[in-house]
């Protein structure tokens, strides 16, 4: 692993507690994750999303065992995710971000060139825990928070193994005055580009 390794820098010594499969999953040489994700939120979410989506926030469609493809690239100091999620041939849906250290166990994904998310990381138990921080406006050098009860509330991330080439993850929003409003779940197999000898 690289000195430009975005989670490797994060979680410091911790790393070397991640399991082999999250480890591949962080790995700074481009690869793809491959598996199914479900979707699933209250209906009254639809509007917000569909908006937020626009901007390049969250998916804004429910489902269930989604086929799901995650291309990760470096490009420097940043890592790109490219997600396609196809519920069919003809119905793809794509949601872009890219992820840069933000100093201690902190890490900043980017949706858009203005918005992004600040989390801190850790793992205990063998699993990687993620805990929102608070929203962030990027306006030029200047990076202001914002705290995230302003805007959809607290953000949590749990990652473990589930086999030795595969991992779980579970994505969660949860508004301090509606509850769960948002989660997306599924497992993954992490592949290297150069392995697959393809592109994606």
């Amino acid at each position: 692993m690289s000195e430009h390794n975005i989670m490797k820098r994060a979680l410091g010594e911790q790393w070397h507690s991640l399991p082999h499969a999250l480890q591949a999953h962080y790995q700074d040489q481009d690869n793809t994750d491959i598996g199914k994700l479900s979707v699933e939120y209250p209906t009254w979410m639809q509007w917000p999303l569909n908006v937020l989506h626009l901007f390049g926030a969250l998916l804004n469609k429910k489902g269930q065992g989604i086929s799901t493809e995650v291309r990760k690239t470096m490009q420097g100091n940043t890592q790109y995710w490219h997600r396609t999620l196809m519920f069919n041939e003809e119905n793809k849906i794509y949601f872009k971000s890219h992820w840069q250290y933000a100093g201690d166990n902190k890490m900043i994904e980017y949706v858009n060139p203005l918005l992004g998310l600040c989390m801190s990381v850790e793992v205990k138990e063998e699993k990687l825990f993620y805990q929102g921080e608070y929203f962030v406006l990027r306006l030029g050098k200047l990076k202001l928070p914002i705290p995230e009860w302003m805007l959809l509330g607290h953000t949590t991330i749990v990652e473990e193994q589930v086999s030795a080439d595969q991992f779980a993850m579970d994505f969660r929003l949860t508004h301090p005055l509606f509850g769960q409003i948002y989660r997306y779940a599924g497992s993954f197999k992490t592949v290297p580009h150069s392995v697959k000898g393809e592109e994606l």
